[in-house]
């Protein structure tokens, strides 16, 4: 019984990615379209952005600080103090900013997508609106796609900062490496390349949170207990579609040997 239980889980799992691929398409036809709501676009980017920003800056900050930690010491003991400011920056720039950043957006916003266009679904406001004749993607779908896919760059870039300058703090205060020798290993190691990838990547990771965190409230069903297994899927889903697009992209961007140090 328990077998049966999860393979129907699977199999509707999948339904659902489908049909969050199926909208992925929708959306781009409806952008080429250039509809758009302007004001709750406009909404939804204050509710993406500004409000997860403390969030977002508390996490890079903190893993600046503990990344420095486990490095600065193993590099110090083989005399290789100077690069612990470049490894940090690559480390944040490649990797840490855009994919936790990415993490700290799904758990917040995407989880909130999923529930309030959850509710609206189970309470047949979602069939209100085909009924005033208002396309649910153009209203409610597309405004957050394009707020994830805007501000999610800008967090990142932010979180990237913060997260260098919690690392700096780390670095000359317990280890005594110096500020100007820090902040030149940054300069070193750290190439334009290194910015635009993250700045691809939140992008994509963008995308992924909105689409999957409103597919998966479209296709809410069962009344609130529905609206909660949906919040909750879409969570793990989009963290799973995080990490697996961030392998694909990481090695679209970095594959191939030598370069990790200039860039």
């Amino acid at each position: 019984m328990a077998a049966s239980s999860s393979s129907f889980g699977l199999q509707m799992w999948f339904k659902r990615l489908l049909a969050a691929c199926l909208l992925a398409g929708q959306v781009f036809v409806h952008l080429l379209q250039l509809r758009l709501h302007r004001r709750n676009t406009l909404e939804q980017m204050g509710i993406v952005g500004p409000a997860s920003l403390t969030i977002a800056l508390v996490t890079a900050g903190f893993v600046g600080m503990v990344f420095t930690i486990q490095v600065a010491r193993e590099f110090l003991f083989f005399g290789a103090g100077s690069a612990v400011g470049g490894v940090l920056a690559l480390a944040l720039a490649r990797e840490l900013a855009p994919v936790l950043t990415a993490v700290v957006l799904a758990g917040r916003v995407g989880s909130a997508f999923a529930a309030e266009i959850g509710t609206m679904k189970v309470t047949e406001q979602i069939d209100a609106l085909y009924m005033l004749k208002t396309d649910p993607i153009d209203y409610l779908v597309i405004p957050r796609l394009v707020a994830c896919c805007t501000m999610l760059p800008i967090l990142t870039l932010l979180s990237l900062l913060i997260g260098l300058w919690g690392g700096l703090t780390v670095a000359t205060l317990i280890y005594d490496i110096p500020r100007n020798i820090f902040l030149e290993s940054i300069q070193n190691f750290l190439g334009p390349w290194d910015l635009v990838s993250a700045m691809i990547k939140a992008l994509v990771f963008g995308g992924l949170v909105a689409v999957i965190g409103c597919s998966w409230g479209l296709t809410t069903t069962g009344g609130a207990k529905g609206v909660g297994q949906s919040t909750t899927t879409a969570v793990v889903t989009a963290l799973l579609a995080i990490f697996v697009s961030n392998f694909f992209l990481s090695w679209l961007m970095f594959q191939g040997m030598g370069n990790a140090i200039v860039g």
